[in-house]
């Protein structure tokens, strides 16, 4: 459910319908006053603080600024302004309805077995990127202002490429520089390399090979030519995520990626408590989920909920996501899980905001609320970690957005509907 349901203040109710009006042609200046902004930066938290947006950008923030000819001006009331918020690794624009082949473009689905068929490291998801999607506003109004658009494989190792990209509706959506590759690993990607997770590192040791010493790559060759040109800029510093969960697979991914040039990210990570010192001394960031404590499989025998507190303390960089494109909002619940088990406050907002867009290689412009950056921002109704609190207003690049999805607009279909027959 949207901000939209909770009443505002008069004055603040209609500044933002002021705000969304004239957003529809340009981002015009905005400022808004009197906000407890957490920056998700060095600068921690500013109470009683304002933030004046120009062109696009943060221009200024502090106490006491003064608003330009005809900008809007928004009066927070004390409220939180955060960072717009990371949806985490998902399929949002590339899976609409999980269950219909025609809205689903995540996956290239090879027949062949797994150890026989040849890898396609240069399918690019984000080519098939929707941003007119349902679940993108769906996550919109939920203060979710972008997502890393990731594919999936069940019968490779390597799923191919995917990219971050804004939830603004725009046609230019994925942002430069946040290219990843993302490779399956461990037990849930037996299937894919012949049964034993040894042989997954037999098969991406061919792989590679192929890329280096192209003439290898004869019959029975894992790559295609624009295979290997993909890969081969992977092995030169280019981010890789791994989809592990079992601290010695870790450990091996860790040493395997450095050893062969790449940059490793592990998503999952339910035993990466365990390695912890081992992925700070190596910078490797983790993409966990908080809400995980239980053994879902003998991979990930020790999940424990304070995995993000360990993880921070050890000097990890971290930031969580749930992997499911139709529930990102919960993002922020996994943030505020990981605050009731140890994790600093400040610290797990940082996971769903400044932390992963470092990650994800676009923190030079998004997710911190500071001079200088793009404007993606949200007003919040109380504690953005609290799961009661809801998104007021969202702007993206400093326009306003319409809070209205396609669950807010059944809910008043059918509001309307029950008082039309005389419900109270």
């Amino acid at each position: 459910m949207s901000g939209t349901s909770r009443r505002l203040p008069a004055i603040l109710l209609a500044s933002l319908a002021a705000c969304a009006a004239g957003s529809a042609a340009s981002a015009q200046d905005l400022l808004i006053r009197n906000a407890r902004v957490h920056t998700a930066s060095a600068a921690g938290t500013l109470a009683n603080a304002d933030v004046l947006v120009r062109g696009g950008r943060i221009a200024a923030l502090g106490p006491g600024l003064a608003a330009p000819a005809g900008a809007t001006v928004i009066d927070a009331g004390g409220r939180a302004l955060t960072p717009g918020l990371f949806g985490g690794l998902t399929q949002i624009g590339v899976e609409e309805v999980s269950l219909e082949p025609a809205t689903v473009d995540e996956e290239v689905t090879l027949t062949a077995p797994a150890w026989q068929h040849q890898w396609r490291p240069e399918f690019d998801v984000t080519r098939a990127f929707n941003p007119r999607s349902a679940l993108a506003a769906v996550a919109r109004v939920e203060g979710v202002t972008w997502t890393m658009v990731s594919p999936l494989s069940s019968t490779s190792l390597i799923a191919g490429q995917g990219g971050a990209a804004l939830l603004d509706g725009g046609y230019d959506a994925v942002q430069p520089g946040s290219r990843t590759l993302f490779v399956h690993w461990g037990a849930t990607a037996a299937a894919a390399s012949g049964g034993s997770r040894a042989a997954q590192f037999m098969l991406l040791d061919q792989a590679i090979r192929e890329v280096r010493e192209p003439a290898t790559a004869g019959e029975g060759a894992l790559l295609q030519p624009e295979g290997r040109a993909a890969l081969k800029s992977y092995l030169a510093g280019g981010r890789v995520v791994f989809r592990a969960e079992r601290a010695s697979d870790i450990r091996q991914v860790i040493a395997y990626a450095q050893r062969h040039g790449m940059k490793p990210v592990i998503a999952g990570g339910d035993e990466a408590w365990l390695v912890a010192r081992e992925l700070a001394a190596a910078d490797v960031p983790v993409i966990l989920n908080a809400l995980d404590n239980l053994p879902a499989s003998f991979d990930r025998l020790g999940a424990r909920l304070d995995n993000a507190r360990i993880l921070h303390e050890a000097g990890v960089r971290i930031a969580f996501s749930t992997g499911d494109g139709h529930m990102a909002r919960k993002n922020r619940q996994l943030a505020g899980n990981a605050v009731a088990h140890g994790l600093p406050w400040e610290a797990a907002l940082a996971a769903v905001t400044s932390s992963a867009a470092d990650i994800f290689g676009i923190g030079a412009d998004r997710g911190r609320i500071e001079a200088g950056k793009i404007a993606d921002l949200v007003l919040w109704s109380g504690d953005p970690l609290e799961v009661t609190t809801v998104a007021e207003q969202v702007w993206i690049a400093g326009q306003a957005v319409a809070m209205r999805s396609r669950q807010t607009e059944l809910r008043d279909r059918y509001l309307e509907l029950l008082r039309s027959n005389g419900a109270k």
